[in-house]
């Protein structure tokens, strides 16, 4: 049966932990779906543990990202190894809540082509985490829902629900972490497609340490907000001017 919904996790060094993320996915989730862990390396420590996991559970499988190194680089591996119409990305680290991957995918299949769980809007919460990077998530996500009207308050989760065919039209540019959500987010509202959220709460990780590094990632998320403002643009246009592939860069 073609799962409609292809859960893509990017995993790096979670080791043994991986195991209680994929039974929460695998718990939560009632729809026909299948989950794809993406490791960077075949010598990924996240690697003998998925694929121990996947012998018991067919739907769970391991994609090795050949792409180069990086969560951008693994995501878009995701998407092209995703069997489903709808792609929902999460993180292996357990802050996402899982139950809400169901109500995300139906928000995509009634016609929205992002569908974000926002931890800033009314009944979202965020617990924990680094003050500064989550001050900053805020007010990035506020300000592009007002000035922009981005459709969601929270931007830059990476947790979101995407049209995959959407995704395929308008390609994925970011190559180094996890403003990939942002991006695409971005090219939504220049294109005045639908984007819709809704509340989650996001619980700060209690095992193992983070992979999101701000300083290094800052300039790609600050070249996809500036991107998010300005006039209406044909999808053509909207490959040229961000690049598709990286090749280009923004003009």
């Amino acid at each position: 049966m073609k799962p409609r919904v292809s859960v893509v996790v990017t995993a790096r060094d979670e080791g043994e932990a991986i195991t209680p993320a994929l039974s929460r996915i695998t718990e939560a989730v009632k729809l026909p779906y299948e989950v794809l862990v993406v490791c960077d390396s075949p010598d990924d420590a996240t690697v003998p543990w998925v694929e121990k996991y996947a012998r018991e559970d067919q739907r769970v499988r391991l994609v090795i990202n050949t792409g180069g190194p990086g969560p951008a680089r693994a995501i878009r591996a995701g998407f092209e190894a995703a069997a489903a119409d709808v792609v929902v990305v999460t993180m292996a680290d357990g802050c996402d809540d899982p139950q809400q991957i169901d109500q995300l995918t139906r928000l995509v299949e009634r016609g929205v082509v992002v569908a974000a769980a926002s931890r800033y809007s009314r009944g979202g919460q965020q617990v924990g985490g680094p003050l500064l990077k989550g001050f900053m998530s805020r007010l990035a996500g506020m300000s592009l829902r007002i000035f922009a009207r981005v459709g969601t308050w929270d931007p830059t989760n990476s947790f979101k629900a995407y049209d995959r065919h959407f995704v395929e039209e308008v390609g994925i540019d970011s190559d180094k972490g996890f403003e990939v959500g942002l991006e695409l987010v971005a090219k939504a509202r220049r294109l005045r497609r639908p984007v819709a959220e809704v509340p989650t709460i996001w619980l700060d990780r209690t095992f193992g340490v983070s992979n999101f590094k701000m300083a290094k990632w800052l300039p790609a998320y600050l070249r996809w907000y500036r991107f998010a403002f300005g006039p209406r643009l044909e999808v053509e246009q909207v490959r040229r001017m961000a690049g598709h592939d990286g090749r280009e860069g923004e003009r």
